[in-house]
């Protein structure tokens, strides 16, 4: 956990700093049907900022020291990867037609994020990252489908505020959300099956193993509790 998070401090230090550093001349993304489409929302920062709770949850089911690895190995490969594209190809959003002044919580989102290092959004490069693997972790935790409906919801929630609050446009969301699938998936494919297990399974599974009524049907059976079956 502690090299997630000193991960995340070098990678904002980074993108700030490229951010504020462009090699080249940024190219400004065009606008597309979708952006008119999608009206500014001051609300929508709360979205926006709900990826950092979003992208926590993940991190709050693994437990293996392997699992957060894998996580925070896959997550360094989207910020590499976006910030070599910054690098080499940086990019910055149209000016939008709106009075920040009149809009204090996305006028100090502006101010501290401006328009640059916009393709590909790495906001939403997370949001589909942390989706993949909270789809993984749902469906070995064996919750209803209600739950993994919430998590793509939220996702696509994440998405639409990167338009609302006018922090990209419709391009930079689609390069992203590209970016984020190819790496989430790669990695889940690369773990084994059964790799990923939530905190909650492995206690149910623990709690299981130790009932003490458990243990005296198959001690009486003959049967050592180290070899209890699952049921």
């Amino acid at each position: 956990m502690a090299a997630n998070v000193l991960g995340l401090l070098v990678f904002f230090w980074a993108y700030f700093w490229v951010l504020r550093h462009p090699f080249f001349q940024p190219f400004e993304m065009p606008l597309t049907a979708l952006d008119d489409w999608i009206g500014f929302s001051s609300s929508a920062i709360l979205l926006y900022g709900s990826l950092w709770v979003y992208l926590s949850l993940p991190l709050a089911l693994l437990m293996r020291n392997s699992e957060l690895m894998s996580f925070g190995v896959a997550a360094f490969a989207i910020a590499a990867l976006g910030l070599v594209i910054f690098v080499v190809w940086p990019t910055t959003i149209p000016s939008a037609n709106v009075v920040w002044s009149q809009h204090p919580g996305t006028a100090f989102l502006k101010s501290i994020d401006a328009s640059g290092n916009a393709c590909p959004s790495l906001h939403v490069a997370f949001a589909v990252f942390a989706a993949g693997w909270l789809h993984r972790l749902l469906r070995e935790m064996g919750t209803g489908q209600a739950a993994k409906t919430v998590n793509w919801l939220w996702c696509a929630a994440i998405l639409y505020s990167t338009i609302a609050t006018r922090q990209h446009v419709a391009l930079d969301v689609v390069a992203g959300a590209a970016l984020g699938a190819s790496v989430v998936v790669a990695n889940l494919r690369w773990l084994p099956a059964g790799e990923v297990l939530p905190k909650a399974s492995r206690l149910a599974d623990a709690d299981r193993r130790s009932d003490p009524r458990r243990q005296r049907h198959f001690t009486n059976s003959g049967i050592a509790g180290t070899d209890v079956p699952d049921q």
